[in-house]
């Protein structure tokens, strides 16, 4: 298959190779897209955890979309972990600038997958005020929509209450993931202007479930960038990352990552 659909990802390095842009880059290539990156913080992580972040100045976070962006160009941008408000403020002024014309998904990371905040108070506010309200569509689990609400999301009917609220927030769509839902169920809620619709499948009994998120957001990114509607790139993007869970390799001790190969 011809590849199709340029995604110029914004987010962080996992060393582990789960989650961030690595897992970004493996999701875009294999639903035969194009993948691109800025950098915005370099994690040191396995699957029991994040040991250590580095992040660099927020000018070569500008560099790095500019000058990507003015010869390859965009069909669509993924942002991941963002490490702080300065980077998110650089971020979004160098996307405003030259990516302007193409849909944003915005994938909030606050925590990790083993819990550790990646994000402060400050920058979960820029993340709001200057990703989430140009999104076109926000990616939280539960727990990144309680943060970003700032009032608890433990049912599916706060999902989707939640989702309505980052509409209000100014982004154009909300998937709101509920794997931390117990039950034997998995319900993921996609809330646009036209209402909410719940999506449903069993849950698999596994540890390897780290870089979900990440896969999730780019598999979407990268079928609006190839010019699919959006509830065709939830459903594309949420068998793609079932069938990765199902045929994870089984690496490391804690949260394994999937296999982003499988296509």
């Amino acid at each position: 298959m011809d590849m199709k659909g340029r995604v110029l990802v914004v987010a962080g390095s996992d060393s582990g190779g789960g989650a961030g842009i690595q897992a970004d880059i493996k999701t875009i290539t294999a639903l035969n897209g194009f993948a691109m990156t800025a950098i915005t913080a370099l994690t040191a992580q396995n699957s029991l955890g994040v040991k250590g972040v580095h992040k660099p100045p927020p000018a070569f976070v500008t560099d790095q979309i500019r000058v990507t962006l003015e010869d390859l160009g965009a069909d669509a941008v993924k942002t991941g972990m963002m490490a702080d408000a300065p980077i998110i403020e650089a971020a979004a002024e160098a996307l405003e600038e030259h990516a302007g014309g193409v849909p944003w998904i915005v994938d909030p990371v606050i925590y990790s997958s083993a819990r550790d905040l990646l994000l402060d108070e400050d920058a979960a506010e820029a993340l709001k005020v200057r990703l989430v309200s140009r999104a076109a569509l926000v990616t939280p689990n539960m727990a990144e929509a309680e943060a970003l609400i700032g009032r608890p999301v433990a049912t599916v009917a706060d999902m989707e209450a939640a989702g309505q609220d980052l509409l209000d927030l100014g982004a154009g769509a909300a998937l709101v993931t509920g794997g931390h839902l117990g039950g034997d169920t998995v319900t993921d809620v996609l809330v646009t202007a036209d209402g909410a619709e719940r999506f449903e499948g069993p849950r698999i009994d596994t540890p390897h479930t780290h870089g979900t998120g990440c896969t999730l957001a780019s598999a979407v990114a990268t079928g609006l960038a190839q010019g699919m509607e959006l509830r065709d790139c939830v459903i594309r993007a949420r068998a793609y990352v079932r069938e990765a869970i199902c045929t994870a390799p089984g690496y490391g001790a804690g949260h394994g990552p999937l296999n982003h190969a499988h296509t």
